[in-house]
């Protein structure tokens, strides 16, 4: 690939990442301000913004092989025009309409725009990118979009106390609409269709399920329950071990504060962080190394959060697993593509992504199912560094044979 290629892609894929960070500034919005707000947004009862929140996820289980479908007979940028627009009208629902029915319809429509938007991300970086720099783009890819979750809980969480949240909600949406003309921009004067992948994808439709496709697909589903336990359980954890006491400078801060702070931490390195592992998993020692150091990192830190630790040293211990998640999430989306990129592409990010968000979906239930119980999130937090051993574990062949070979 020419420098020239190289720049028109990495331009190409940090405007899609814009067109996804825009899209995101509703549902990132939704998770700071509506546990607060639910009476604005016409809802009954709080049990009715647990289900508004988690519906959109299980709505994407059924519809990414629909998805998936539906990407081999249009257009890239058809499939992002569509995720793009569904997105902004959407988050201007939000501001329109009230009501727990009302509302459920437009986060199962959001559903099908993150299931449109996530896909058609993957895909253009494999579109855009070689083996010598798909590791780099996916990072890119990663880091840009969570900045949208970065605006979304910020300024939402300043902005809807002071205005409301129909006129946030509105003005939200008329940000994510400004993603369809960035599609076109993005995707200008190319063939951008899922369709046109690698010739040996359909040779090899026969032989998909290869091994690396089955290990990244279920060590997809683990890491995902896995993490979304963690970000399910943070503020519970700091509510639990230190609710009421002088956090910082003498200051009592509340654990949704606290665990807003913190997730707004890891979104504003995302950039930064996501691209140089995927740029440092491009090299000539591949991404194994880099992987298996994230799962024992992730293994150890997880042993130590549930107990209860001088704040400054469970911090250190939140931001160090946080770190990790991001390493983890942009190595696994590369992994993914390659083996994508070797066998079908549409089929095996159709899998990965069935798979992630299953395991976003179920973790949470698992996780409070026990957490309640004595020592039920030392128990959970314990088995989630054991599965993380387990995987690191299952690639190590592997990694030992690719270091003997040289």
């Amino acid at each position: 690939m020419s420098t020239g290629g190289k720049t028109e892609g990495e331009r190409t894929i940090t405007l899609v990442g814009v067109v996804t960070a825009l899209a995101l500034f509703g549902d990132s919005m939704l998770y700071v301000v509506l546990p607060v707000y639910w009476k604005e947004a016409g809802l009954d009862a709080l049990w009715q913004v647990g289900v508004l929140l988690a519906a959109n996820r299980f709505v994407r289980l059924p519809l990414n092989p629909l998805v998936s479908w539906l990407y081999r007979r249009m257009s890239l940028r058809t499939g992002l025009i569509i995720a793009a627009a569904l997105g902004a009208a959407t988050t201007a629902g939000y501001g329109i309409w009230k009501g727990f029915a009302a509302w459920l319809i437009l986060r199962a429509v959001w559903g099908i725009a993150w299931s449109f938007m996530r896909m058609g991300g993957y895909l253009a970086v494999i579109a855009c990118s070689d083996d010598s720099n798909r590791g780099r783009l996916m990072g890119r890819y990663n880091g840009v979009w969570r900045l949208g979750t970065l605006v979304g809980v910020l300024f939402g969480g300043l902005l809807v106390p002071k205005l409301g949240l129909q006129p946030v909600a509105l003005q939200f949406g008329a940000w994510a609409l400004l993603g369809i003309p960035l599609v076109l921009w993005a995707l200008r004067g190319k063939s951008a269709s899922a369709r046109e992948q690698p010739a040996r994808a359909a040779s090899l439709k026969g032989t998909m399920w290869t091994l690396p496709v089955r290990k990244i697909v279920v060590s997809g589903l683990a890491i995902a329950v896995l993490q979304a336990v963690f970000g399910a359980t943070l503020s519970y954890m700091i509510d639990t071990h230190y609710a009421g006491r002088e956090l910082l400078f003498q200051v009592v801060i509340s654990s949704t504060v606290l665990g807003g702070a913190l997730t707004a931490l890891r979104c504003a390195w995302e950039p930064f962080l996501a691209g140089w592992s995927g740029r440092l998993s491009d090299g000539p020692q591949g991404r194994l190394p880099l992987y298996m150091l994230s799962l024992a990192g992730s293994a150890a830190g997880y042993a130590f959060l549930p107990w209860e630790l001088p704040l400054g040293v469970w911090l250190a211990i939140v931001i160090f697993v946080m770190a990790t998640s991001t390493l983890l999430g942009t190595i696994m989306d590369a992994m993914a593509a390659d083996a994508a990129r070797a066998t079908a592409v549409v089929p095996v990010i159709t899998a990965y992504t069935v798979a992630t968000d299953l395991g976003a979906a179920v973790g949470p239930t698992l996780v409070y199912g026990i957490a309640g119980e004595p020592f039920g999130l030392v128990f959970a937090y314990v088995g989630c560094a054991a599965v993380f051993a387990a995987v690191a574990m299952w690639y190590r062949p592997e990694y030992r044979e690719r270091r003997a070979a040289g």
